[in-house]
C-alpha cells in the first residue's frame, strides 16, 4: 500500500479566494489569515485573486466562475453566517453548502469550504482568530493541500491507463504470434 500526502508548497499555485462582506468584522480576519497562510507557504501576492461578494448565498457562483475561468489551481471560500431568529440561517447554510460542493463535483477543482455557520458572533469570531481556531489559515492548507492531492491522483490514474493499455496491447501482440 502506497500512503501518498499532499504538500503544503503553494509557490507555483495560484488561487482565487471568495469572501462574503456580510459580517465583516468576522471575515476579514479569515480572509487576512487565508492570505497570510498562502503567502507563508510561498505564494506570491499576484498569485492570490481576492473577490468580495455581498453575501454567503453569492459564493457558489463567483466560486464556479474563478473555477471555470482557468486562472487558478483552486478556489477559496470564505464567509459567516451567523444563526438569528428566522430559519434564513438554516437556507442560507444549506445552499451555500450544497452549492460549493456542486462547483467541486462539476469542476474537478479544489474548492475549499471556509464558511463558518455558527449560534453565535462570539463562535464566529473566536474560529476567525489565527490565534484560536484560525480556520482562514485551515482552509488555505486545505487548498494548497488538495491541489497536489488532485495533481498527483490525476498522475497516477494517467499512468495506470497508460499502464493498463500498454498491458493490454503486449497481451494482443503476443497471442497474435503464436
Amino acid at each position: 500500500m502506497k500512503l501518498r500526502k499532499g504538500s503544503h508548497d503553494a509557490s507555483a499555485l495560484r488561487f482565487g479566494v471568495v469572501v462574503s462582506k456580510f459580517n465583516k468584522l468576522v471575515t476579514s480576519k479569515l480572509v487576512s489569515a487565508c492570505v497570510e497562510t498562502l503567502t507563508g507557504h510561498g505564494a506570491k501576492p499576484e498569485q492570490i485573486a481576492v473577490v468580495h461578494v455581498p453575501g454567503a448565498f453569492e459564493i457558489p457562483l463567483v466560486a464556479r466562475t474563478m473555477a471555470e475561468a482557468g486562472h487558478v489551481d483552486a478556489v477559496i471560500c470564505l464567509g459567516a453566517v451567523i444563526r438569528g431568529d428566522t430559519p434564513h440561517f438554516d437556507y442560507i447554510c444549506a445552499e451555500v453548502s450544497r452549492g460549493i460542493g456542486q462547483v467541486a463535483l462539476d469542476t474537478a477543482v479544489p474548492i475549499i469550504f471556509g464558511v463558518l455557520t455558527t449560534e453565535t458572533v462570539a463562535q464566529a469570531e473566536e474560529r476567525a482568530d489565527p490565534k484560536k481556531f484560525n480556520r482562514g489559515g485551515e482552509a488555505a492548507k486545505s487548498a494548497i493541500e488538495m491541489v497536489r492531492v488532485m495533481r498527483m491522483v490525476r498522475g497516477e490514474a494517467d499512468r495506470s491507463a497508460s499502464s493498463k493499455l500498454i498491458s493490454e496491447t503486449v497481451k494482443r501482440r503476443a497471442g497474435s504470434t503464436r
